[in-house]
């Protein structure tokens, strides 16, 4: 029988999504998914920040990224929406707020 080892750490000295902010973005990433307007996603966890990055494909420049700064929490509010050129499209203490700044490039007007 394999030996799976110690049960799983969370590293203390990394920014994570906890499971309803990963399921925030998820919920919003599917959406763009289903109306053909991203295609991939990646994840860094790094030591002051999270990273959540949208991709129309996956040999290109992330569209969109989705990150927590816990130590911009007091000042400016931990997360923030930046786009592709590096510009912060949104930024707040609440997420599904931050979140909302996409809806506006999911509408499309009908031909």
């Amino acid at each position: 029988m394999l030996n799976a080892g110690p049960p799983f750490q969370p590293d203390p000295d990394r920014v994570v999504f906890d499971r309803k902010e990963l399921g925030l973005i998820l919920t919003t990433y599917g959406r763009f998914v289903a109306a053909g307007e991203w295609r991939d996603y990646a994840m860094s966890f790094l030591r002051d920040a999270a990273v959540f990055s949208v991709f129309r494909r996956a040999a290109e420049h992330p569209l969109y990224r989705i990150e927590k700064r816990p130590k911009l929490r007091a000042a400016q509010g931990a997360y923030a929406v930046i786009g592709m050129d590096g510009r912060v499209l949104k930024r707040g203490p609440d997420l599904a707020q931050v979140l909302r700044v996409l809806d506006a490039k999911l509408i499309r007007p009908v031909d």
